[in-house]
């Protein structure tokens, strides 16, 4: 009995056959677990071969699902059943399931039977004997057990580039502790001649077939070959594995792709005389660079004389041998890094470092660590925002000069970050619109008062808020990226050598505090979402 009672719980469903007739039990849903289908339990009683069976019957009781008993034949002789097993395989060949169906009044599958079926239907890779043996000794029936499975393919590796140059190398000048600037010895220009090798192609590779449950090889992807990054001044060798210099002059990376520069030089200032620069390698200007003119360069600017209120955009380093006094006009942007004397009244932007021996009001970016060295090591005004690093001297004024510094995130994905809030801001009100638009004409059309102008503006609202909404997902998911970005970044560091005054704010990752007492020889760093006030680390 507890057999049956098994049987029926397992299945859903049972054939009793009695001398008064044959009799079918559908348990219902809730009880069994398992979702039937009609064919399922007709095909189950052509296997059985019970004869002159009433399909109405069998279908009242499948509607009904009840647990109790329907007559569906007179009394006949039952047909013992041994257990089957159901095969199936994934889409792509590298997984066999079965599922065993129980027997009635029948045996158990041995282990060499299921596996014979399973030659039976080519599946000859990669089974599961253990599992196979345990089924048979230990049956589970209808479930999706996992008997066979293939070995993946393994693809190849993309081919990759040897430099031979040095993508890294620090180009900043070095600030001495008197405040000068070492400009002797920049070793700024990365000098190649023409044919030189800049880059090697190394071949990807084939990658390792796999094999399928049915015993067929799988091909494995093989690496794709890479696409050398030709640039200006540059050409690709015969065997199309290296890239070349044509030309003497400087390598650069510039909007990843490998050129080789020439230098542009100005023997005096950049004035009326000169007008604005705009070249794709090196500038060297030997005087000055006055007000209102601009400088654009795909490699290294470098200023002997002092900058004014200029514009000053370099994909390289900016080098400012005196300084610049920018008059609120004046604007460096690098790809590279900033080195200057002093900087006053202008606007920074660096992918790398910057380092000067004072910089005053003035808004400072960049993605690396900002210095301030030399006999001042100053910053008093203005905000400066560093990925990585703030080192100065003096921080402020006595005067309580509102001086903001932000270190521990990225400069621009903070700024994406605000953006991004705004946006989505935006985008809600909009969709709250397309909402009440949407509202307001389903009512008239309930109503049947829609007409073909209104059921036009109906349909464009509903594409007008799919639209926003997806662009809503959008944007929700870069800012929960960068928001954790942020977060993680926050463990930069501000290191005051000698004291920060009141009236500076200071804010590491998501944390702030305002300064209300001076501060001296010290370390400041996030400990969680406090900061905290450490002794000074050189």
């Amino acid at each position: 009995m507890n057999g049956e009672k098994d049987t029926i719980e397992k299945r859903g469903y049972k054939i009793d056959c009695r001398k008064d007739g044959v009799f079918l039990t559908i348990l219902p849903f809730t009880q069994s677990g398992t979702i039937l289908d009609v064919t399922d339990i007709l095909n189950f009683i052509e296997k059985k071969q019970i004869k002159n069976y009433n399909k109405d019957v069998i279908l009242e009781a499948f509607e009904k699902s009840d647990g109790l008993e329907y007559k569906i034949a007179e009394a006949q002789g039952e047909f013992i059943i041994n257990a089957t097993i159901k095969v199936k395989v994934s889409d792509n060949k590298m997984k066999a399931t079965i599922v065993v169906i129980p027997p009635e009044g029948g045996a158990m599958l041995s282990s060499k039977e299921i596996i014979s079926i399973l030659n039976n239907e080519k599946i000859v890779f990669g089974l599961d004997y253990n599992t196979i043996d345990t089924i048979s000794k230990f049956p589970v029936y209808n479930q999706e057990i996992l008997i066979a499975q293939g070995i993946e393919p393994v693809n190849g590796e993309n081919g990759r580039m040897e430099y031979h140059f040095e993508l890294s190398k620090d180009r900043t000048p070095k600030l001495l502790e008197d405040g000068r600037v070492d400009f002797r010895q920049l070793d700024l220009i990365e000098n190649v001649h023409a044919g030189d090798v800049l880059i090697t192609a190394i071949p990807p590779t084939p990658g390792t077939p796999g094999k399928n449950v049915f015993g067929e090889e799988v091909p494995a992807i093989p690496g794709k070959p890479v696409v050398l990054p030709k640039g200006k001044n540059v050409e690709i060798s015969e065997d199309g594995q290296k890239l070349l210099a044509s030309i003497d002059g400087q390598v650069v990376v510039a909007d990843k792709k490998v050129n080789v520069y020439a230098i542009y030089e100005v023997s005096g200032n950049v004035d009326n005389s000169v007008g604005n620069i705009d070249f794709v390698g090196n500038v060297v200007v030997k005087g000055n660079v006055l007000t209102g003119f601009s400088i654009e360069a795909g490699g290294t600017v470098e200023v002997q004389g002092v900058v004014e209120g200029a514009v000053i955009k370099a994909k390289g380093d900016i080098i400012l041998r005196r300084g610049m006094q920018g008059l609120n006009k004046g604007v460096l942007v690098a790809g590279g890094s900033i080195v200057s004397k002093y900087i006053e009244h202008s606007n920074l932007t660096a992918a790398g470092d910057i380092k000067c021996e004072a910089i005053m009001h003035s808004n400072v970016q960049c993605g690396g660590t900002l210095e301030l060295g030399g006999k001042k090591g100053l910053i008093v005004g203005g905000t400066a925002k560093a990925r990585k690093e703030i080192i100065a001297k003096v921080v402020g004024s006595p005067m309580a000069t509102v001086t903001e510094l932000e270190v521990g995130a990225d400069p621009a994905q903070r700024e994406r970050y605000k953006a991004l809030k705004e946006e989505i801001a935006t985008t809600e009100g909009e969709i709250k619109k397309a909402d009440q638009a949407i509202e307001l004409l389903k009512k008239l059309e309930a109503l049947n008062k829609l007409d073909d102008a209104k059921r036009v503006i109906l349909m464009k609202s509903i594409k007008t808020k799919l639209y926003l909404s997806n662009k809503l997902n959008k944007l929700k998911n870069e800012f929960v990226e960068i928001e954790r970005k942020l977060d993680e970044e926050g463990n930069g560091k501000i290191k005051v050598q000698n004291i920060i005054y009141p009236g500076v704010k200071i804010t590491i990752g998501s944390s702030m505090m305002y300064v209300k007492e001076n501060i001296k020889y010290a370390t400041l760093y996030r400990d969680g979402a406090e900061i905290r006030i450490g002794q000074y680390e050189k």
